[in-house]
């Protein structure tokens, strides 16, 4: 067959083109982008179980955002090191704390409370990524979805404390979990870790931040004239133990 009679493939628009060669040069951040979307997707197949068996979809939640938090690792740590220092510096990235969360969740039946701050951090981070591929394809496309990126980082602040606030009222969750046979013993434990590794934090303070504030509001309805004299009391013995539990906090490094 000639070279005239060939078939050739209708040329791509230049949007198109522009964005495959975007998702090429940053394999990383689109796989991230792709995973934190995935989280999302699964997070509503959750609740609206159309997709198959809800409590596989549960544990893909997990999974996704397991998989989002190593490539993130794989982003930010220099290369593996078999060293107190590498250590160090793995225990204060946020991301190797929400891997930390996936495998906790992994052995704990599912509650839907439990993958919010999850989702959460999926819709932020992923919410100014698609803005950048949006930008690739054309200032002027998909002006919805542009529309609800602006509202995401728009509402970022009441996110980031709404996944924080969600992070701490899991611990009573889990409690009242192994209770109910729904949680292994030391979980609780495991999970303790966890939100000192939060609290601590150099990147997000908004865990530390919603102690505070909860802490404040815990003091002022413990001071109201108007509350029995024994509820007084345990909330004040409340705040003392959560005080000695909290870790000593560095200051952040600029």
């Amino acid at each position: 067959m000639s070279d005239n009679t060939q078939q050739r493939a209708p040329p791509q628009p230049k949007g198109v083109q522009a964005l495959k060669e975007h998702i090429l040069a940053n394999k990383v951040d689109s796989l991230l982008w792709s995973s934190r979307v995935l989280t999302i997707l699964f997070t509503v197949g959750y609740i609206i179980p159309i997709f198959g068996n809800a409590t596989n979809i549960y544990y893909k939640i997990l999974m996704a955002n397991a998989l989002t938090s190593a490539l993130r690792l794989h982003q930010r740590m220099p290369h593996f090191q078999l060293s107190r220092e590498f250590l160090s510096l793995l225990l204060l990235e946020d991301s190797f704390h929400y891997l930390f969360y996936s495998l906790i969740f992994l052995y704990v039946s599912p509650v839907l409370f439990i993958v919010f701050p999850v989702v959460l951090f999926a819709i932020l981070h992923s919410a100014s990524y698609s803005l950048t591929l949006l930008d690739t394809l054309g200032q002027n496309s998909w002006w919805g979805a542009r529309l609800l990126i602006s509202i995401v980082e728009f509402q970022t602040r009441n996110i980031l404390r709404f996944a924080a606030f969600a992070e701490i009222f899991i611990m009573p969750l889990i409690i009242l979990l192994v209770f109910l046979g729904r949680a292994g013993f030391m979980t609780p434990f495991v999970y303790y870790h966890f939100l000192t590794l939060r609290y601590s934090s150099r990147r997000n303070p908004y865990t530390r931040n919603m102690f505070h504030d909860l802490r404040l509001a815990t003091e002022a309805a413990a001071n109201n004239p108007r509350i029995p004299t024994f509820a007084r009391n345990i909330l004040h013995s409340g705040i003392s133990i959560v005080s000695r539990l909290a870790p000593p906090v560095q200051p952040a490094q600029q």
